[in-house]
């Protein structure tokens, strides 16, 4: 069977008319997109992939609905059972709304995430202390507002669409209402959970990125919800703890650290001497490029903090930016050991002490 000319010249200008249609629409949310972003380096995943996935949306339902009007103009008979000129109307009305609905929802939720990166990435700007804490808020803030972004936008459009196909939502709607009020009377432990998270969030008591103990169990914290906590520990142990049953909150990374530490010495050993290298090599930690972005304040020895069997132990602190406290400590101890054994200065060995009666030794030769 030879094709009409006439069919196919139609459909070629119906096809020519969606992606001229598409290619416009793609255009426009490209520029919409590259407005809230404005990072070359993240418009690949922000811009690149909607503004294709908008194209093709609009090109199917735009060529689809195209193609019955040209069928018809060819003369030839719509493949489509029914009233084709109903489809056509349909696709051109509501089938149309139902696309601008689903496509707009899209792309609110896409310049949502691409705003919150890029607050994100303008809270992160600059140098000093202040800039980690402000990273740590941006991107708590930001995941949440994403989450509840995607959640409210999906519902509005699905209930949108349900009543362009002509779905009464009024019963959806009712049973939304008694849903809430069910879940306000039976679901106390989760309105209890994200009622302690909202104000968790707005109080700043932790953020995404911190190293937290809650209830006793340490961890970083990986995600800060309306609902829970969620903490990764040293072993990659994921705890997950709800708003609502955290009794205790111990926040060690919050807008700058310390770390503590001891150092014992002998009785007989020189105190004086043993601070005086302590102070000495941290000193050398602080000139040392690697270390000094680190440290905020020089070593602070406190002096003699407790008396031991057979030592004298030294208690000192130095204070960091978050999270950097361990990296300094494990380098000032090893600093401060080097620095003892180049001074000469003794650090205590244990020693066990074995005392014989020689009244229990004499009695037990007489017996014999």
């Amino acid at each position: 069977m030879t094709p009409d000319p006439t069919l196919m010249l139609a459909l070629a200008l119906a096809l020519v008319v969606a992606y001229l249609v598409a290619d416009m629409g793609a255009r426009v949310a490209q520029s919409m997109l590259r407005g809230v972003i404005g990072d070359p380096e993240l418009e690949k995943i922000f811009v690149d992939r909607p503004r294709r996935v908008v194209r093709i949306v609009i090109f199917l339902i735009t060529a689809i609905a195209l193609s019955f009007p040209a069928m018809r103009l060819a003369g030839v008979e719509s493949p489509v059972g029914g009233n084709p000129r109903a489809v056509a109307d349909w696709l051109l009305d509501r089938g149309l709304r139902i696309a601008v609905i689903a496509i707009g929802a899209y792309l609110v939720i896409r310049i949502g995430s691409a705003a919150a990166r890029r607050f994100e990435r303008e809270m992160s700007q600059g140098t000093g202390l202040d800039v980690i804490e402000r990273t740590k808020r941006a991107q708590t803030l930001g995941r949440l507002l994403q989450k509840m972004l995607a959640i409210v936008v999906t519902a509005m459009a699905g209930l949108m669409i349900l009543r362009e196909l002509d779905v009464d939502i009024t019963p959806v709607l009712t049973g939304a209402g008694i849903a809430g009020l069910a879940v306000g009377f039976g679901a106390q432990t989760l309105v209890r959970d994200v009622i302690s998270g909202f104000f968790l969030i707005l109080e700043d008591q932790v953020r995404v990125g911190d190293v937290a103990q809650v209830n006793g169990q340490g961890g970083l914290v990986e995600e800060v919800n309306l609902r829970t906590i969620v903490l990764r520990d040293e072993q990659g142990a994921v705890h997950i703890f709800p708003n609502g049953e955290v009794k205790t909150l111990a926040n060690m990374s919050k807008d700058f650290s310390y770390y503590v530490i001891t150092v014992a010495v002998p009785f007989e050993g020189d105190v004086d001497r043993a601070m005086d290298a302590m102070r000495a090599a941290a000193a050398t930690l602080m000139d040392d490029e690697q270390f000094k972005p680190h440290i905020l304040e020089p070593l602070d020895v406190y002096g003699v903090d407790n008396f031991e069997p057979g030592q004298l132990v030294i208690k000192a602190r130095i204070k960091t930016v978050p999270l950097k406290q361990w990296l300094v400590g494990r380098e000032l101890r090893k600093r401060i050991a080097r620095t003892f054994a180049e001074r000469g200065i003794k650090l205590p060995v244990p020693t066990m002490m074995v005392l014989a009666s020689e009244a229990g030794e004499a009695g037990k030769a007489g017996k014999n």
